[in-house]
C-alpha cells in the first residue's frame, strides 16, 4: 500500500469513527466542512422550540449546538468516545442545566427510550451502517407519532465516483434505496431537497412518522 493509499484509508477510518487526537482534528474540520448541509438538516427539522431533539452521529458537535438554539430539550448519540468527550467539554453548561445528554452507542441500538424524541436529524451517518434496516427501525422506535425525522447523505453518484471513499468501506446507497428503507420502517416523505455543497450534491430526505 502507498503512502496516500494508508493516509487515505487511515482518513477513512476516522470519518467513520473518529478517535485520539487526529479524531478530535476530524471533529473540527467536519464542523466547517459541513457547516451548509448540517444548518440546512436542522432547519428542515422545521422546531417550534418546545421538542425533544436527537442528533445521532453528532460528530464535532455543530449539529447539538444548532438544536439547542432551536429547542429546549437536546439528546445526542455518537459511536465515537472522543466525540462524545469533546461534546461533554464543548456544552459542559448545556448539560448540567438539563437542556443537553449525550451518550455514546451505535445507530442500531440508540440507548434511548420507545417514543422518547419528537425530532431526529443525522447526516453523513449511513454510510458507516452496514444494517440500514435495523438502523432506521431504531430512529422510528424513539420516535414519538407525528415526529419528523431528516436524514442527510451526499450525493451517492458523485461519491461513487471517489475511491478513497469505495475502496474505503463506505456504503453509498442510491437515494431510491434509501427512501424505500424510510418508508419500510414506517418513516413517511414529506419531502426530498437538493442542493450543491462542498463541490458534491448533497440530499435530505424528510420523513414523519
Amino acid at each position: 500500500m502507498s503512502l496516500r493509499e494508508r493516509f487515505q484509508a487511515g482518513l477513512a477510518r476516522q470519518l467513520g469513527h473518529p478517535s485520539g487526537l487526529r479524531g478530535r482534528i476530524v471533529g473540527a474540520m467536519l464542523n466547517r466542512r459541513n457547516h451548509a448541509a448540517v444548518v440546512k438538516a436542522v432547519a428542515a427539522l422545521e422546531l417550534s422550540g418546545t421538542e425533544r431533539a436527537l442528533d445521532i452521529g453528532f460528530g464535532g458537535g455543530l449539529g447539538l449546538g444548532l438544536l439547542l438554539r432551536e429547542t429546549t430539550s437536546v439528546r445526542g448519540v455518537e459511536i465515537s468516545r472522543t466525540m462524545v468527550e469533546r461534546a461533554r467539554g464543548t456544552f459542559r453548561g448545556e448539560i448540567a442545566a438539563g437542556r443537553l445528554a449525550l451518550s455514546e452507542g451505535p445507530m442500531t441500538a440508540l440507548p434511548l427510550d420507545d417514543g422518547s424524541v419528537d425530532s431526529v436529524v443525522t447526516t453523513n451517518t449511513v454510510y458507516f451502517v452496514d444494517d440500514l434496516d435495523a438502523a432506521l427501525a431504531e430512529v422510528a422506535r424513539v420516535l414519538a407519532p407525528g415526529g419528523r425525522f431528516v436524514l442527510g447523505v451526499g450525493d451517492p453518484d458523485l461519491m461513487g465516483r471517489a475511491r478513497m471513499l469505495t475502496d474505503n468501506g463506505f456504503r453509498i446507497r442510491p437515494v431510491p434505496e434509501l427512501e424505500a428503507a424510510l418508508t419500510a420502517a414506517g418513516l413517511n416523505p414529506l419531502r426530498h431537497e437538493r442542493f450543491a455543497h462542498s463541490g458534491l450534491g448533497f440530499h435530505l430526505l424528510v420523513t414523519r412518522k
